[in-house]
């Protein structure tokens, strides 16, 4: 620190002196330092506030031995603007001079000069003297032992080595006289000028450590406080805590650690690993942002150039918590699609689970710090055609528990056919009944669940797919109803949709909902193109590609946006999405737990492609501008 603040003792009527003159004339000689040594403080020492610590110890009169200390007593005033603290405790100036040990060696070393000998720390000026801090800095009440320099007069006069009576301000800049006694030379490295005022919101980690006198003093003081302070340097650390102050990490007390039960979990244990201490650590409001999608790819082995408007929507401003992709007639390279999911999503994200059942192909992606509360992830799949020696049309089921909220997501492809809604309506009954779940997953609430229908089995229930359901009407009623404006268009659509229609009546989704639909229909497009077919076929364009939810408790799930996505056209079909909070509630520890497995090798292979292409990005703008040529006509 560039100059040192100790406590300034006061008298009942002080002299009446000019601000800024306060030390001039008094500190410049050896004689009055001894003076200043010598004389008893009229009162405590006292901050910018009202001093609450330990009583100081102050002798009651000055030294025999010093009769002029009692001819001409040295009362300072209190300076003008208050000065940093200079007491610290035993433990704080160990890891500082551990701290900065490295610091004084790499200054030393780019300047060609050796550290300067003139630190604050070496107590070259006597006892060490109590000060008065600031509120925003930590003081401490240690005694400290007198340094071994101090002057003989101090000593002689039988005062104790660690008393903090002496109340002295030394101003580095008006005490070249003592400084030549305990350090020669140093006076002549001062600054020509007074060092920069310090504001009182500076850390003064950087400023207390040691007094740098080089000539290129201010530049170095600059450098340093623009470093950030180590933990074990913080006013308030301690040997024994674990804490960082750079952590977002909350801390974990051993008796917490040693009370905790991962075998035998409790709904209301504060330490269970699926409990509710620690759901409110990660999802304050117990509700969590899914992300639900389903595709028919047509089995196009091209894929999009860029999936962001398909897992990343604009309308979006954050990434989800958990994704879940649903395909159907899928792209033949399973494992292309997989890494092109967590390309786009990034490192964050890591693939929880993935399955398919023939055409069908069901993605699960979950954020990398939730993977820990996850139960073991299970499947099951429905065959709806069983004379096809390629399964592109049935249902394929994912179950798994997060938290104590159970998911179940299922993903299908019914019987195509504007005509054919019984047979949708059948497929419909095959899959509620032949899925197998959930397995060795315990239900959270088995007094509610039926044996014939798996809906009823899971807490929250997304349904999405293909479910093939037409527009009643013919092709031209329904180019003329497009035809109108869009606001307009949508319900009249809705009025002539089969599933609508099926809903309501009960025969097909039984306590789901769907969300509001404020697109265009979704089936059936020209590749690449924007228009509906126009093949000799003519296909009548219908919402084919639907999200449908059932939530076992009321109000659970709250849709936010359900939309497709017009600007993917390597299909017949556009990618419908719907964007879902839902409410999770704590659960038990006496789970089959994941405990944090992912696709590892998928993870490591999405990073590397999203490298690679960085790479060539950047290598394209260098080409760019290095061809670039400027023509002067």
């Amino acid at each position: 620190m560039p100059w040192e603040s100790a406590c300034l003792g006061r008298s009942e009527a002080p002299p009446q002196q000019p601000e800024g003159t306060m030390l001039k004339g008094h500190l410049n000689t050896d004689r009055d330092l001894a003076l200043c040594l010598g004389s008893p403080p009229a009162d405590n020492c006292l901050g910018p506030e009202k001093s609450t610590g330990v009583p100081l110890n102050i002798p009651e009169k000055a030294s025999s031995e010093d009769p002029q200390a009692k001819a001409n007593p040295f009362t300072p005033r209190p300076p003008s603007r208050p000065r940093l603290e200079r007491a610290l405790s035993l433990d704080e100036k160990g890891w500082r001079r551990r701290r900065f040990q490295t610091s004084r060696e790499d200054l030393a070393a780019q300047n060609g000069a050796s550290p300067s000998r003139g630190s604050l720390q070496a107590g070259a000026l006597g006892a060490p003297a109590h000060t008065c801090s600031p509120p925003c800095l930590s003081s401490s009440w240690q005694e400290i032992p007198a340094s071994h320099g101090a002057p003989a007069s101090a000593a002689s006069a039988g005062e104790r080595p660690s008393s903090w009576g002496h109340c002295v301000s030394l101003d580095p800049l008006q005490r070249d006289g003592v400084r030549s006694q305990s350090a020669p030379g140093l006076a002549s490295r001062l600054p020509a000028r007074p060092l920069p005022a310090m504001d009182w919101n500076v850390a003064s980690d950087a400023l207390r450590t040691a007094n740098k006198v080089d000539a290129d003093y201010r530049r170095r003081l600059h450098t340093a406080l623009s470093r950030p302070p180590s933990p074990l340097a913080c006013d308030s650390s301690s040997l024994r805590s674990a804490k960082s102050a750079f952590s977002l990490l909350a801390p974990i007390r051993a008796k917490d650690v040693r009370g905790r039960s991962y075998l035998e979990g409790s709904l209301l244990a504060s330490g269970a690993l699926m409990g509710a201490d620690e759901l409110a650590r990660y999802f304050p409001d117990r509700s969590v942002a899914l992300y639900v999608a389903t595709w028919n790819m047509q089995g196009q082995k091209e894929l999009p150039p860029n999936l962001d408007e398909l897992l990343l929507p604009a309308e979006a401003d954050y990434a989800q918590d958990l994704y879940v992709i649903g395909v159907q007639e899928g792209c033949s390279d399973r494992r292309e699609w997989e890494t092109r999911l967590q390309e786009t999503l990034g490192p964050h994200y890591v693939m929880l689970h993935s399955a398919a059942h023939g055409a069908l192909h069901v993605s699960v992606l979950l954020r990398r710090d939730l993977i820990w509360f996850c139960s073991e992830v299970e499947s099951s799949t429905v065959t709806t055609r069983i004379v096809s020696q390629i399964k592109t049309k049935g249902a394929l089921g994912v179950g798994f528990t997060f938290f104590g909220t159970s998911f179940l997501f299922i993903t299908s492809h019914f019987t195509s056919g504007d005509s054919k809604v019984s047979e949708r309506l059948l497929d419909y009954s095959k899959t509620v009944q032949g899925l197998a779940l959930p397995k060795n997953v315990p239900d959270t609430c088995p007094y509610r669940s039926d044996p014939v229908d798996v809906t009823t089995r899971f807490d929250g229930v997304f349904w999405f797919g293909d479910f093939n359901f037409r527009l009643s009407s013919g092709r031209v009623a329904v180019e003329a109803i497009l035809k109108q404006d869009p606001a307009a268009s949508v319900p009249a659509l809705l009025q002539l949709d089969q599933l609508t229609r099926e809903m309501r009546r009960g025969s097909i989704f039984k306590g789901f909902q769907e969300p509001d639909i404020h697109f265009l229909p979704s089936y059936k497009f020209d590749i690449g193109k924007d228009s509906y077919d126009t093949s000799s076929k003519q296909r009548t364009p219908s919402y084919t590609d639907r999200v449908v939810y059932k939530s076992r408790h009321k109000d659970d799930i709250c849709p936010l946006r359900y939309s497709s996505c017009p600007g993917i056209k390597t299909s017949d079909h556009r990618p419908v999405y719907g964007l879902f909070r839902v409410k999770v509630r704590p659960g038990r520890d006496n789970i089959p737990l994941a405990a944090g497995k992912f696709d590892r090798e998928l993870y490591l292979i999405g990073i590397k492609r999203r490298i690679s292409k960085e790479i060539q990005r950047q290598q394209a703008l260098k080409t760019q501008h290095s061809s670039a040529v400027c023509t002067v006509s």
